[in-house]
């Protein structure tokens, strides 16, 4: 085979894996889920380490009512418990706490629940969450009633969504 042939081969076959990698790569597009006033955009969770017994959510909530509305908790296949919980910084050390009554969602406004913030805990694990996998939850608020959301897993570590949707 002559030297021509050869490189071409080798272009045809580097393109073809190219595009194999980039359509695996694809990032995942954000899921929006609504009930009455309430808009959730990008649910998602980080991988975890085998024996880990929680794990964090994160998702932005828009209230587009007239009335403020509350995410009161919520409920997941995947742990025994499920909580929102606030996260502060306070003499250098971070300290989560269950956010007591529900987090308030204004009217008209979005709320963030992102790493360092606001969030959702999943409490008692029942196995191991792994990255690209994806899984069931609701939120319940207090005047929309229950969300059913899908929570999409990204890297350990990950701050931002799957597919770098961040918030």
């Amino acid at each position: 085979m002559n030297t021509f042939i050869r490189m071409r081969a080798a272009a045809l076959a580097f393109a073809f894996a190219f595009a194999a990698t980039a359509i695996s790569a694809a990032p995942v597009l954000a899921e929006t889920f609504e009930a009455g006033d309430i808009v959730v955009e990008t649910p998602w969770s980080r991988a975890t380490p085998g024996a880990a017994p929680v794990a964090g959510g994160y998702l932005t909530i828009t209230n587009t009512g007239a009335a403020a509305d509350r995410l009161l908790g919520g409920a997941t296949e995947i742990a025994e418990r499920f909580e929102v919980h606030s996260m502060e910084m306070v003499d250098g050390v971070a300290r989560m706490a269950p956010v007591e009554g529900g987090l308030e969602i204004p009217a008209g406004e979005s709320v963030a629940l992102e790493p360092g913030g606001y969030h959702v805990m999943f409490m008692g694990l029942k196995r191991p969450l792994a990255e690209g996998e994806s899984f069931e939850g609701t939120l319940v608020f207090e005047n929309a009633g229950e969300v059913p959301v899908t929570f999409a897993v990204g890297a350990m570590g990950s701050r931002m969504a799957p597919g770098g949707h961040g918030h």
